[in-house]
């Protein structure tokens, strides 16, 4: 069973998602630990939403409440938000909504800003981290793969992705009202991830073209060769915001870069600029709030910036809800399908390992004709063909029970073995032979 926790910017607080988002590796971990209630685990943080996937052992009594009570204790431990801040500001998803919500959040449908490009290139880098820390499992797999796939659909499909715009260019859009003129416009990029790529991109559209990075990593360099733009030596933050007419931040640093002191003392620099213009699309938090009251400074933050998110309905269409609900649809009639496998299994088995123990006997007859024996390997498949299309079409009807109780009934079978009652199938006599096996 696939489970969802979500706490999003439809449920929580910028505050709060950037306290959890600080701590995602040590949630990861926690949840991971629990070997005994999760097969897998995935988690996913972006700058508007903290997430975990899980997939859920169903063998354990009362597993999915157990389970989403886990989850709730596992974040609030890991991250030291208290347990009933959590339930009042998050969701607990299961079953057929998990692919449903997932599919949207991979397609921008439940962004800040619907259409936004940025998310499915996280939902795709949060599967390759659980892969390479050894977390996510074939389901979890398998349902990230097909968010992939969805929202390339979306994409492709739809023009929801050029109508919405992603929260980079909605905060350049809110500050055309304070920048005089672009290209002679002073800029400081602070991070040097894929944000950062996207950053840059979009201011050169406006036409920036003076931009220096700083990257508290110390990537500075390498980033700004990548993308013919000024580096800033690790000690000439200072300078480098005395310098700024505009700062954008977008690093996934875990701690805040640019707070009251930094922005002081780059103001009580010579020659310093009287004003600038401070956009923090980190999360967590690249730059204190505080900072907004200093003389001078104005501050964007995703929080004001989620403020002036067009309504989704402007952005949204109607066909990409259809497209994702669809993929849910199909997703969820794949996994039904998967439920009568083991049925299916067994039952192949028993009519080969009977067609086989009839083909051994007719050989021990003298009667060893590859004719023969390719018709009736061909008629043994013929006759699987039916059961097997019916199996599935009953799991898709939300009946494959009544497939798995009528394999044990006419057969005999143990489905988890794949084995007849007797331990083995028994083979069909022929004409003037006995049913009995022989004496040994």
């Amino acid at each position: 069973m696939l489970l969802c926790f979500t706490s999003s910017h439809r449920t929580a607080g910028f505050d709060l998602l950037d306290r959890l988002e600080r701590h995602a590796a040590a949630v990861t971990a926690a949840l991971s630990e629990n070997t005994e209630l999760f097969n897998g685990t995935i988690v996913l943080a972006t700058c508007n939403r903290f997430e975990a996937y899980l997939d859920v052992d169903q063998s354990r009594a009362g597993a999915e409440s157990a389970a989403a009570e886990t989850v709730i204790q596992a974040v609030s431990a890991a991250s030291g938000v208290d347990a009933g801040e959590l339930r009042a500001s998050s969701e607990v998803i299961s079953d057929q909504g998990v692919a449903e919500h997932l599919f949207a959040v991979s397609s921008g449908l439940e962004s800040v800003v619907v259409g936004e490009g940025e998310i499915a290139g996280q939902v795709r880098r949060a599967l390759e981290a659980a892969r390479a820390s050894g977390t996510v499992s074939s389901a979890l797999e398998r349902l990230f793969q097909v968010a992939s796939r969805t929202s390339r659909g979306v994409k492709n499909r739809t023009g929801i992705t050029s109508a919405g715009r992603s929260i980079v260019r909605l905060a350049l859009d809110l500050a055309e009202s304070r920048i005089t003129d672009w290209a002679a416009t002073r800029v400081l990029l602070v991070g040097t991830g894929a944000y950062a790529g996207a950053s840059l991109a979009a201011l050169r559209e406006r036409g920036v073209s003076d931009v220096h990075v700083y990257s508290p990593s110390g990537r500075a360099q390498k980033f700004a060769v990548a993308h013919a733009a000024g580096a800033v030596p690790a000690d000439g933050l200072v300078e480098a915001i005395a310098a700024a007419d505009l700062i954008v931040t977008c690093s996934v640093a875990p701690d805040v870069i640019l707070g009251v002191p930094e922005l002081s003392a780059a103001s009580a620099t010579p020659d310093a600029l009287a004003r600038r213009l401070v956009i923090d699309l980190g999360l967590p938090r690249n730059v204190d709030p505080a900072v907004a009251h200093l003389e001078g400074i104005e501050l964007l933050d995703l929080e004001t910036i989620s403020k002036h998110a067009p309504l989704e309905e402007l952005n949204a269409t109607e066909e990409a809800r259809t497209i994702v609900g669809d993929a849910a649809a199909e997703f969820a009639a794949r996994a039904a399908e998967q439920s009568v496998t083991p049925a299916l299994v067994a039952l192949r088995k028993h009519v080969f390992a009977v067609l086989d123990a009839e083909i051994a006997r007719a050989r021990g007859r003298g009667d060893s004709s590859e004719e023969t024996e390719a018709a009736l390997r061909h008629l043994a498949s013929v006759l699987l063909h039916t059961p097997s299309v019916r199996a599935r079409e009953l799991a898709r009807g939300g009946d494959a029970d009544a497939f798995t109780e009528a394999a044990k009934t006419l057969f005999g079978l143990d489905v988890v073995s794949g084995e007849s009652d007797l331990g083995r199938p028994t083979a069909v006599p022929g004409p003037g032979e006995s049913a009995e096996p022989a004496a040994s």
